[in-house]
């Protein structure tokens, strides 16, 4: 039944792409916001930018950071940014709220969030219950990394209102946070992870880079980073939207493509965040995760909606239409335009 509904949702709203490609950039100047721009998570938007995959697509992109992925959607329902590059779970919550929004290319095929204890705060960790009444960093309260970490908590019995959430946003201040002893547990993506690993500073518990086990984790595909942005958005720009899905699809088949060296030339020297080493190393645990054609999972939209669900009651009695959260119909044209790297 919502096969059936996709199928007819996407012909009659996304038909005709050779109209899309033929028509001018509706909208050639916009604002993507992210939430941690450094982030492994996000790399496809970076290579876009640093590469000039926007700019041959005719647009002039600026990319407003944020402290988290919840930040950065903020600012687009605000009006201050056009397009999120975002967790895929965020078009679901904005659902529930009455806000159509949605995905329309993929640049995370796993949510490459890990979680972990402090070895100094916690020396005699044994098992996730442990955790009841710590304190857990996350880039920031209400990202994905906050929705990782409850997913896993709500699993071992633990509520929410069992721990206490900190926003430790996702660069050096995670670091110092664990390395201080600030917090107990830590829930957040490369490098800070690798960093933190390399130095001691962390006990892995789920490690949601390892597609597999993030599959096992969430019971299917988990769709992580993305763009997504309204619907209406969408139906206004859909020569820009294409032109957005085009340079994304560009950057992950890119990326796929190349070389731990090519990628640290690729990017600013502020994402090594000091240490090259690390930052290969963390490419490397994470590059199995990132999406090699920007295709969003049949299935990832049931997945992340049940991954909701567990942590959120009152998300249960809500209609969702699945379908209205995704589309493949620009990554799709995308791939026909860019069928190599």
């Amino acid at each position: 039944m919502q096969r059936r509904s996709f199928v007819f949702y996407g012909a009659a709203t996304l038909a005709a792409p050779a109209f899309v490609r033929a028509q001018e950039l509706e909208k050639p100047k916009l604002t993507i916001a992210v939430g941690g721009k450094n982030l492994l998570y996000y790399l496809p938007l970076s290579i876009a930018e640093s590469l000039g995959y926007f700019k041959s697509e005719g647009l002039e992109v600026t990319i407003a950071d944020f402290a988290g992925g919840s930040r950065a959607l903020q600012a687009m329902v605000g009006g201050s940014a056009d397009v999120v590059s975002g967790a895929f779970e965020h078009t679901l919550n904005m659902q529930a709220k009455g806000q159509k929004l949605r995905a329309f290319v993929l640049q995370g095929r796993a949510p490459q969030v890990v979680l972990g204890v402090n070895p100094k705060t916690m020396p005699n960790y044994k098992t996730v219950a442990d955790l009841k009444g710590k304190k857990i960093g996350v880039t920031a309260p209400g990202s994905s990394t906050n929705v990782m970490a409850n997913f896993v908590l709500a699993k071992a019995g633990i509520k929410p209102s069992d721990v206490s959430i900190i926003g430790v946003g996702a660069t050096s201040g995670a670091v110092a946070a664990m390395r201080s002893g600030q917090i107990d547990a830590i829930s957040n993506v490369d490098p800070v992870i690798t960093l933190l690993q390399r130095s001691g500073d962390l006990k892995i518990i789920s490690d949601t880079r390892i597609v597999a086990e993030a599959d096992k984790v969430f019971g299917g595909p988990m769709p992580a980073g993305c763009l997504y942005a309204p619907q209406a958005f969408i139906d206004k720009n859909p020569a820009t939207t294409q032109a957005l899905a085009n340079a994304i699809v560009r950057a992950n088949k890119w990326i796929q493509a190349a070389g731990a060296t090519e990628i640290i030339k690729a990017v600013p020297e502020s994402y090594l965040l000091g240490d090259r080493a690390v930052y290969i190393d963390s490419f490397l645990a994470s590059k199995g995760a990132m999406s090699a054609d920007g295709m969003i999972p049949e299935a990832g939209a049931a997945t992340a909606l049940r991954a909701l669900q567990s942590i959120d009651d009152s998300l249960k009695g809500l209609k969702f239409d699945l379908a209205a959260a995704w589309t493949n119909d620009f990554v799709r044209r995308a791939n026909q335009k860019y069928p190599k790297a």
